[in-house]
This record gives structure tokens, sequence and C-alpha cells, in this order.
């Protein structure tokens, strides 16, 4: 497959940019109803979509001064992967709808950018295609198929691209109430398939008279009776880290630590169970439960810099993007997504220098206000 290259020279709008709002502006203007309501909109009521930022809004910042900060350093790693600033992507379906380039384009901007990209199962391209745009940069996101030899194939088919870590997402057995989605009957264009769960002719099945492709399809796809017990038959079939993406309790974060699975604290940006706890929110008891035994990152709500750092203080190793990617990949394809991880970078630079931290490892539980 040809690379298909997109300098900022060519995507000027991008050099006007000073947040991720300006981002996720330009960003909703190039999307269709179609893939705009399926990018933005949450579960049901949407209370939970809107706690996520929340939640940020309400931690306050305890800086301390007078200590040197000329030189300020936001390097860390997850799972022994050096990265640039403790920022990754968070595994999304669909990138196609919002840039040509779709899950390649993203792919190319996390490795240059030197973050990290989770590949949704629901990706738009093939896992291979998009391992190697990552250069090593790579993890895949798996939902556990009903048929165990599909799932085992796509574990083993990541393993081999060279993803770094294979995420289970344990939140969603079933697809949350997305109302813009049934009610406008959300499908994939035409041009697009999911090449890692089926194919086109498969997902045209399962259309339907009424409600959202999507539903339709996951519905009979994922394996509802999936269990904590089933994790030693995944491990059976891979020797790469296991993360379990949608924990928000202390009582599960136990039972992931107790199992060797580190833990992704999410509630799927909202899209899932509504009235749900708030990802920051659930954030310190996740922390205090697995006792440092196992890596703990978070998604939802992400889109400043005193975010990550607030997440970092409170715990998390890492925190990573859904909607802010996908927006700046709507903006400007490869240079949009490199954008927004590059302001975020910067805005924690700055955030990191002015509560008087000199690097990462300084950044602790004293640095917050709940």
């Amino acid at each position: 497959m040809t690379t298909i290259n997109l300098p900022d020279a060519d995507v000027p709008e991008l050099s006007g940019t000073v947040n991720l709002a300006d981002l996720e502006a330009l960003g909703r203007a190039r999307l269709d109803r179609n893939a705009l309501e399926y990018y933005a909109s949450g579960a049901n009521d949407e209370v939970t979509l809107r706690a996520n930022r929340e939640g940020f809004r309400a931690i306050r910042l305890r800086p301390r001064v007078l200590v040197d900060v000329s030189n300020v350093d936001v390097r860390t790693e997850v799972l022994g992967l050096p990265l640039a600033c403790p920022v990754g992507i968070a595994p999304s379906a669909f990138h196609g709808l919002a840039h040509e380039t779709a899950e390649r384009g993203t792919a190319r901007a996390a490795a240059s950018a030197g973050s990290l990209m989770t590949l949704s199962t629901f990706s738009n391209t093939p896992i291979e295609d998009v391992a190697r745009d990552a250069v090593g940069r790579l993890w895949f996101q798996l939902y556990p198929y009903t048929d165990r030899e599909a799932s085992a194939d796509l574990v083993r088919r990541a393993e081999a691209a060279g993803a770094r870590a294979l995420v289970v997402t344990v939140d969603a057995p079933f697809v949350g109430r997305r109302e813009p989605n049934e009610r406008h009957r959300f499908a994939l264009p035409p041009h697009l398939g999911v090449p890692n769960a089926g194919s086109r002719e498969h997902l045209a099945r399962m259309e339907s008279e009424s409600g959202s492709q999507l539903v339709n399809y996951f519905q009979g796809l994922v394996d509802k009776a999936f269990t904590w017990a089933d994790l030693a038959w995944l491990r059976s079939v891979t020797t790469l880290p296991i993360v379990l993406k949608g924990i928000l309790t202390a009582e599960d974060a136990l039972l992931a630590a107790e199992h060797g699975a580190h833990v992704w604290v999410s509630n799927h940006g909202g899209r899932q169970l509504d009235t749900a706890v708030s990802s920051i929110e659930a954030l310190p008891e996740v922390v205090e439960a697995v006792e440092g035994r196992v890596e703990v990152y978070l998604d939802g709500g992400v889109t400043r810099g005193t975010d990550v750092l607030k997440a970092v203080a409170l715990g998390a190793r890492a925190v990573f993007l859904g909607r802010a990617a996908l927006w700046g990949l709507a903006a400007g394809g490869e240079a949009g997504v490199r954008r927004t991880l590059d302001l975020l970078q910067d805005e924690l630079r700055l955030a990191l220098a002015l509560c008087g931290k000199q690097n990462i490892g300084q950044v602790g539980r004293d640095l917050v206000r709940l």
C-alpha cells in the first residue's frame, strides 16, 4: 500500500489552532452527519460523557514555587516502551470516517511524536498495514468474539505484526444506546470495511430496517459470556502483556491485578453505561487497590495538559486520547493528529514547570486537591 504524506503545509488551517478545542471545531466542520454523530455521541442523556470533562475541572492543582524548572522533562514509559510524554491514542473504531488515511495516518502521527497507538478491532485498516506505520509503537485492542478461534487468530496476527500489548475491552458485552446513531441508522459508507472483524458482505447482512448498523453487527459477534475465568484461555494464545480496558472500581482493579493484567480506567468515553462514574473520579480507588503491582492508564475527557498532569498525579502511568485524536485526524489527517499530540505535550510541559516539578517522576498525589 502506498503511503500518503500530508505535511503541515497541505493543511494551513492547523497553524491557527492553539488548543484541542480549536482542532475539535475544525474536525467537526469537516465531517458529515453520519460520522459526526458516531464520534460525538454518548449513551442516553450523555451524563457520563459530560462528567468526564467536569471531573477534571473539579480537581485543583497545588503548585510549588522557587524550584529550578529551566529543564523540564515530560518523558515516561509504558510497559517498557519510552514515550515522549504520558499521552497515547486510545482504540476507536472507523478512522476512515474522519480521513482517507484512516488508522494509518493516526499511527504515523503517533510514531513520529514518540507516542503510542492502540488499534481497534473495528479499524478500517488491516492490522499489518497499521503496524508498519506504527514502527513498534502499537497496542492492539480486542473484543473477545464468540468464535474463540477467530479471536485467537486476531491476537496472533497482532502479535506477529509487532503489537506490544493486548488491550481487552471489558465494558461492552452489549453496545450502549447512542440515540443519534439509532435515530439516523448509523452505517459505514460503502468504501469502508472492517478487515479485522469480518467481510464487508458480512457487515451488510447485519443491516436492518431500524437502528445502528454497528449495534446490529456487534450483537452477534462479541462473547457476552466472557468472564475472569476466560483470561486463562487468552493467556494461552499470546505472550503479550494483557491490559483490561473499562475498569471503574477497586473491586475489579484488584481482580485484574490478581490475574496479572494491567488496568485501563475507562467508561468508554461515556458511550456505554450512562451515569457511570467518570474515569478521573474512579482513578484514585483503582490505583489504591492495585498497590503498584500493575500499571494503570486512563482515558475519558482529556483535552488539556493539566488534565494529563492531574491523572498522573492520581496514579495513572499515561492517558489515552479517543475523540481528541479523531478530531485531529478529521481536521488534518496525520498532521492533525500530530498537532493534537504536540499541543498536549507543550501544555503539559508548561503545567509541570508552573507546578514546580522538574520531571514526571516527581508528580504525586500531593500535587492535587480533590
